[in-house]
């Protein structure tokens, strides 16, 4: 059964490995968006790279629990096919 708990740990923190960024800040004053427009830039061109990033660690997740539920599903029809 130790080897069920350790399981369930290694995947709670692959998926937790895959962070949203946090959205950049857009000021609702015009004049402060130009006076911080080089910064502001800066944070949304960082935003757009990460969550690009953010959505591929998704799909990784998706597939590795894909594969990982189909291999549950064979190893479950194994059990019940023994205790029969």
């Amino acid at each position: 059964m130790l080897g069920l708990a350790a399981l369930f740990v290694v995947t709670a923190q692959m998926a937790g490995a895959c962070i949203a960024p946090e959205k950049p800040y857009l000021p609702e004053r015009p004049e402060d968006v130009r006076a911080y427009a080089d910064l502001l830039r800066a944070d949304f061109e960082a935003y757009i790279a990460d969550i690009q990033e953010y959505f591929r660690c998704l799909d990784a997740e998706r597939q590795r629990a894909f594969f990982e539920a189909q291999e549950v599903s064979r190893d479950y029809e194994r059990m019940v096919d023994i205790l029969e």
